[in-house]
């Protein structure tokens, strides 16, 4: 990991706990972003569009049924602090196990709200309210869960968007 990479994580990292704290303000950034892509063309910078469709990508790969096409979304060093369990995920393994168990249900997401601040031309975070509609493998019962998401992504060298890291959390009951 290079040295800008590792300042942007830490960077990152500080974003995400501040926006799953509710203070985020609008319009942040990361001191030092690059004006440059990543082949030293000028980049064109991300769109609120282009963030939020990387949602629907990852709402795809869930309607496979595959764990290992919902883990391919995630960065090699990603963390995911799922909804319905109680352990961090730090690895590709312990991501695609979460998504062997949660596939089960056949969740299908749907946004409620959705707030993106865009750090830098690499840098996104997507934070909001989404739900699942679920089955029960075992009795085939319907039901939905409203949780609260922050998705954190990083552009790839090669172009592609990785989620970096991801909190869901089910609401808080009233």
């Amino acid at each position: 990991m290079t040295t800008r990479s590792t300042g942007k994580r830490t960077a990152l990292a500080t974003a995400v706990a501040v926006v799953a704290a509710g203070t985020f303000a609008a319009g942040a950034g990361v001191a030092g972003a690059d004006s440059r892509g990543k082949a030293g063309k000028p980049a064109k910078p991300v769109t609120k569009a282009q963030v939020l469709g990387l949602f629907d990508d990852w709402n795809a790969a869930l309607r496979t049924g595959d764990p290992r096409k919902v883990a391919d979304l995630y960065a090699k060093d990603a963390v995911l602090l799922p909804t319905v369990s109680d352990n961090v995920r730090t690895d590709r393994a312990e991501i695609v196990d979460y998504f062997e168990h949660f596939l089960r249900n056949k969740p299908v997401g749907t946004k409620i709200e959705s707030v993106v601040n865009i750090l830098d031309r690499d840098t996104v975070i997507d934070t909001g309210v989404y739900e699942f509609a679920l089955t029960d493998h075992e009795t085939g019962e319907k039901s939905t869960v409203k949780a609260r998401y922050t998705y954190a992504y990083e552009q790839q060298p090669d172009g592609r968007w990785l989620i970096v890291n991801h909190h869901s959390s089910k609401m808080p009951e009233g």
